[in-house]
């Protein structure tokens, strides 16, 4: 992470909702800090997300989320969890009074700290301690005291990522498949002109099945999921970002013809392009639902 003089880390300049997040701008439930990991770890981890809470009695703040295909390591007060990728939409429901340490890994790590094929862990989770062993417990309880002070505290954050650092340093260095694997997954996430598995077959010198079999066991999911994820993502950023009509959103992303990306959409956030893109005031619609 970043530190600023005074030694506490710097969120890093993530002021927009990240293109994963569908939250709904009506949504005031909570504070979200995001911090970069310490550049060693670059290859391991991709960023700490911390959000603070308080929901008012009675009432859910549902947060949605279009997952990016790495596993997740998250720590609350009620739970500490070890995700695998969620293939749909990933459901957070906020209540009460709470916050929760969480660490987006990169597309390495989660084969590495599980130990076995990340197929296994797809839509599902465990708890940390059955992937990290007495460490999983210990980072756990270490957690759990420095943020149940003052969860917003920039020193809290600090010292709960020192302490997932410290656990976590042991994985390093990442092997060659998994940096592999890392640049696979940027190559899809950065090129919008990436709309078919022969695309990435080419990039990277790889027969389709040699592909399927290293997303399969690295990420627990299929190059055509990495395809499809991007463009929904991008999807969504554009649909509350910019005033474009659907056919041309669904152009721009390579889908064939509007239906097919209005379906596409739909099945996954359960809403259609035209809905999400009206829950976002000053935003000109002229989209179709």
């Amino acid at each position: 992470m970043k530190p600023d003089s005074a030694g506490i880390p710097a969120p890093t300049p993530m002021d927009r909702i990240e293109r994963a997040h569908l939250k709904d701008p009506r949504d005031a439930s909570h504070v979200m800090f995001r911090y970069e990991p310490d550049p060693q770890f670059r290859e391991l981890l991709q960023r700490f997300w911390i959000p603070v809470w308080s929901v008012p009695p009675g009432r859910e703040a549902p947060q949605k989320v279009l997952q990016y295909p790495v596993s997740l390591l998250v720590i609350s007060a009620d739970y500490a969890r070890f995700y695998g990728v969620a293939s749909g939409l990933s459901t957070t429901t906020l209540t009460g009074d709470g916050w929760a340490v969480g660490l987006m890994c990169a597309p390495a790590a989660g084969f590495l700290l599980a130990r076995t094929r990340m197929a296994a862990y797809t839509d599902r989770f465990v708890d940390v301690g059955d992937v990290l062993g007495p460490a999983g417990a210990r980072l756990t309880d270490r957690v759990r005291d420095v943020m149940s002070g003052e969860p917003a505290s920039g020193a809290a954050h600090r010292a709960a990522m020192d302490a997932f650092g410290e656990v976590l340093r042991p994985y390093l260095p990442v092997d060659a498949e998994g940096e592999l694997v890392n640049r696979l997954v940027a190559y899809v996430e950065s090129r919008s002109d990436v709309v078919r598995v022969a695309q990435v077959c080419a990039e990277f010198g790889l027969s389709e099945r040699a592909l399927q079999r290293l997303v399969s066991r690295r990420l627990g999911l299929t190059p055509k999921w990495l395809i499809q994820r991007r463009r929904l993502q991008e999807a969504a950023e554009r649909l509350r970002t910019r005033s474009t009509p659907l056919s041309e959103v669904a152009a721009v992303l390579g889908y064939a013809d509007q239906p097919h990306f209005i379906r596409d959409f739909a099945k996954v956030t359960a809403m259609t392009p035209g809905e999400f893109a009206a829950l976002h005031p000053g935003r000109l619609s002229r989209t179709r639902r």
